[in-house]
């Protein structure tokens, strides 16, 4: 996912988003535990996307509170 495409997304689907990269996430964990997953960078790849949204969700935070 881009940066681009995370800052177009609103409030509501970066949190719909956000939710579907955790589940991703933990099924990767899962995967990984048990031998089954053959690409690793996977797990880097969805923790970089779940921070992503996290920033702009934050960021969207803290522009909100000053306004």
């Amino acid at each position: 996912m881009k940066a681009k495409q995370v800052h177009d997304m609103t409030t509501e689907e970066l949190t719909a988003r956000l939710n579907e990269l955790k589940k991703e996430l933990f099924s990767l964990r899962f995967s990984h535990a048990t031998g089954q997953l053959s690409n690793t960078n996977l797990l880097v790849t969805c923790k970089r996307d779940i921070a992503r949204v996290k920033t702009v969700l934050r960021a969207r935070e803290i522009a909100g509170g000053k306004a």
